[in-house]
């Protein structure tokens, strides 16, 4: 027995390591219209870093949002929960944090949590060991940067910006004993979508087509649809179509905004555009600045995603690419977001962990937002409370489309009056109704 026991010690030493649990990496955006993304059928623009996600991993065609929103749908997503319970029920007050959420339980479970970039509730982050985040909804240009000690102004283009702290803190600020979870959440593509130096002339030459609902009367629809205001041939102002500035650039940046759009804003002044022409002209300026707001995003994807190759973490990585709600691109002649009606209420939502879904997979489940937080959850390995309304979506992504998974989708939509006058409403939609009521 001597003999075998020095053996026996030596196989024991050569047995594999536990796999630590996997480790998590939000991709978040703001306002971002599946049809603006290649993977999910885009005419206008092609996203390779974001189709990458899709082809190493599984793209929902059904994702929903709770709340068509900017903070309550981050709310749903924290907590797991509708916004008559985590409070969050419209923009503007702050989000209680002191309340359960799925970072402070990843805490627990022995993940290091970190938050970089658009956090917008107005509370400071909690659940997490770091965070650098833009102060409200943050300029696209030179931003505030908001940490636990302080506030600084960062020189830049924010798409970078937070893209450089997001890897910053990856290689060099996180806790490397322990799995990390990493919400690296985007300004892009909201309002007033103002591009990059990189892609500032981007889709100059592109027109494009305006889609069938443009001019909609809204006579065969709610008299809701007919009061709202945010139409693009109406409600765009001087800034969301470039006619001025930014205030906050640096003299170069100013340059460069002007080289650009200074030219062709002359030749709109002399051109004496009017009537559908001019419809037509605001129309390709907003899709033009929109796409071009994305093209930086999906570009600064491309460099989080070549990190994780680089460094060997993409093997255990979850990838999760989303965005807070979908968003109009011309659709009844509307931007903006908040109806129920399908382009506002679906999101993007793709996700990719290699060690369980399959890649290059389109599912069909009608899944939510309120499903990410258990989601989370399960993909480490901890409990799931009860109290949680969301599912974890493991079973679905690990075996594919499930249209039992869920048999309704219930909706509601809070915050009238308020910004673009869009009325309260809630509703249910099935995989082939929708009822909604204002």
């Amino acid at each position: 027995m001597k003999r075998l026991l020095p053996l026996l010690l030596v196989l024991a030493g050569c047995q594999a390591a536990p796999k630590p649990p996997p480790n998590i990496l939000l991709i978040f955006t703001d306002d971002h219209a599946s049809s603006a993304i290649s993977a999910y059928g885009s005419t206008f623009n092609t996203t390779p870093n974001i189709d990458r996600i899709a082809a190493e991993g599984m793209l929902f065609e059904n994702c929903l949002v709770t709340n068509s929103i900017c903070a309550p749908s981050r709310a749903t997503i924290l907590t797991g929960k509708y916004n008559h319970l985590n409070g969050q029920i419209i923009n503007g007050p702050a989000f209680d944090g002191s309340q359960q959420t799925f970072p402070k339980l990843l805490q627990q479970a022995g993940y290091t949590t970190a938050m970089i970039g658009k956090w917008h509730l107005r509370s400071a982050p909690t659940g997490f060991d770091h965070y650098e985040v833009l102060v409200g909804q943050g300029p696209y240009y030179n931003p505030p940067i908001r940490t636990a000690t302080d506030t600084t102004i960062v020189e830049g283009y924010t798409t970078d910006i937070l893209t450089d702290m997001a890897l910053n803190w990856l290689d060099e600020g996180r806790d490397g004993e322990k799995p990390f979870m990493l919400m690296y959440q985007h300004k892009a593509p909201h309002r007033n979508w103002q591009p990059g130096p990189d892609h500032i002339d981007d889709f100059v030459d592109q027109e494009f087509d305006m889609p069938a609902t443009f001019y909609d009367d809204y006579a065969t629809r709610s008299s809701a649809a007919g009061q709202a205001v945010m139409r693009i041939d109406d409600h765009l102002n001087a800034n969301d179509l470039k006619i001025t500035p930014p205030r906050n650039l640096t003299e170069a940046q100013m340059e460069r905004w002007m080289e650009s759009y200074g030219p062709r804003n002359e030749e709109l002044r002399e051109s004496g555009l009017s009537g559908d022409d001019l419809d037509q002209w605001k129309y390709n300026r907003y899709m033009r600045d929109y796409l071009r707001s994305v093209q930086s995003v999906d570009d600064n994807i491309g460099r989080v995603l070549d990190y994780l190759d680089e460094t060997g973490l993409a093997e255990n990585t979850v990838v999760v690419y989303s965005s807070d709600q979908g968003w109009y691109l011309g659709e009844h002649g509307w931007y903006d977001k908040r109806w129920m009606y399908e382009p506002s209420l679906k999101t993007p939502f793709i996700v990719r962990w290699p060690e369980s879904v399959d890649a290059g997979v389109k599912n069909e489940t009608m899944v939510s937002n309120v499903d990410f937080a258990p989601t989370f959850l399960d993909i480490a390995g901890a409990a799931i409370p009860a109290d949680m309304q969301g599912k974890s979506l493991i079973p679905v992504l690990e075996g594919g489309t499930d249209l039992t998974f869920r048999d309704a989708f219930y909706y509601q939509y809070y915050e009238y009056p308020g910004a673009h006058c869009v009325r309260r409403h809630y509703g249910v939609r099935t995989d082939r109704y929708k009822l909604i009521y204002f």
